[in-house]
């Protein structure tokens, strides 16, 4: 029977990117095995209950799963996913997070857009049921730090290399889409994306300010076949882009099973310099003003996907970050969903993975004993206080039963 529902959401990170060691060895970073959740997986999804969440971002180690070409280990996943069916919560799938397995390489391999299709049809055709997905989690940013930072996987530190990365996980991107939606016609894709704006420190910098805020929206707007800008034209041609592989995102034509998920965290927002460095500002403008500049430009509907900050500032953050988001849909934007990212305390992440200190994050609903933080206590509340009130509401998400 169909229903509509807002999603009230968290997730269990599950971030998989390669970093170099200072002994110069290459490492996986696996954020499943570092908040011990291979071992207490049952128990996390015990907590989602418990929280009274009914949407988990969640999926399956890919780079543990597909094997090679057309070899895939499902193991763990029939397990995971058999038991989330069993428990009445509704997976929003994460099936790339950051990267890849080692037999693909990396991000700029050409081969990687029909390799991740081919897995995302094997994915939906062994779990025909499951109706939301996201693809490939936080596109631009695992296009920046893989290939503009030279912090993950490739490493690399061009607009080049960036530019070959950012297209090929778009291409995977709306390609696994494609092949989901030939087994699952009715499957719903949310994309979960980091918000960015830069802010001019002084007008000298407006100009390098404005082409960063053009940039920002790439991700999308080669998945959504938006068009871009002469400026961004220019940038994709010049760093290698042909014109045929940017037209062909504007005929992917896959918008209307589209939900827009918007990633926000303090450090979404950046102060570019005089010198052209480019530093943290802080939350200046908030998830509704840049939330809403994303709205603006693709008119789909919303979800809030991520957000979460340290201890002991979590509970104060989690009212603002809804209060915004609640503002958002009482403005008219479709909103059909809001999420505390993530449900464990995540490690690593005051280095965003560079460095593998074993440093645990306090970012979690819950800390690494499954012990409830009072951001948990908070958002349960939230929850239990909004959830009634919300469905009586017109925008929810359309659940197939």
């Amino acid at each position: 029977m169909p229903a509509n529902k807002f999603m009230f959401a968290t997730g269990i990170e599950n971030s998989y990117p390669t970093i170099l060691l200072p002994n110069g060895q290459e490492k996986r970073v696996d954020e499943l095995e570092k908040a011990k959740h291979y071992e207490n997986w049952r128990r996390d999804f015990e907590l989602v209950q418990e929280m009274g969440i009914e949407f988990l971002r969640y999926g399956p180690p890919y780079y543990k799963t597909h094997l090679g070409p057309d070899q895939y280990d499902w193991e763990f996943t029939d397990l995971t996913f058999g038991a989330l069916r069993e428990m009445n919560i509704t997976p929003i799938v994460d099936l790339c997070h950051f990267g890849v397995p080692d037999w693909i390489g990396n991000f700029q391999n050409p081969d990687f857009p029909r390799l991740f299709a081919d897995y995302c049809r094997a994915f939906a055709q062994r779990f025909p049921y499951i109706q939301f997905y996201t693809p490939i989690n936080e596109i631009y940013i695992a296009a920046f730090f893989s290939a503009q930072m030279g912090w993950w996987n490739e490493r690399k530190s061009s607009d080049r290399d960036f530019v070959t990365t950012l297209k090929n996980l778009c291409k995977a991107n709306v390609m696994g889409m494609q092949a989901i939606l030939e087994v699952q016609p009715e499957a719903t894709f949310i994309q979960s994306e980091s918000s960015e704006y830069y802010h001019p420190e002084c007008p000298e910098m407006f100009g390098k300010a404005q082409f960063l805020n053009e940039k920002r929206f790439l991700s999308l707007d080669l998945t959504y076949g938006y068009p871009v800008s002469v400026t961004m034209y220019e940038y994709l041609l010049d760093n290698g882009m042909t014109r045929d592989e940017y037209h062909w995102f504007g005929s992917s034509d896959i918008k209307a099973r589209c939900i827009m998920g918007n990633d926000y965290y303090e450090t979404n927002e950046h102060l570019v310099k005089l010198d052209g460095s480019i530093v943290p500002s802080g939350d200046i403008f908030g998830y509704y003003v840049v939330t809403k500049q994303y709205f603006d430009r693709y008119h789909l509907p919303v979800m809030h996907t991520e957000t979460n900050i340290r201890e002991p500032l979590a509970v104060n953050w989690l009212w603002r970050q809804w209060a915004n988001a609640h503002r958002l849909k009482q403005d008219g934007v479709p909103l059909v969903g809001f999420t505390w990212y993530s449900l464990i305390d995540q490690v690593d992440w005051d280095t965003a993975l560079r460095e593998d200190n074993n440093r645990v994050n306090p970012l979690g609903l819950y800390d690494m004993e499954r012990n409830i933080r009072p951001v948990g206590k908070a958002y349960k509340k939230l929850i239990s206080q909004w959830k009634d009130v919300l469905e009586k509401e017109s925008y929810g998400i359309h659940l197939n039963y």
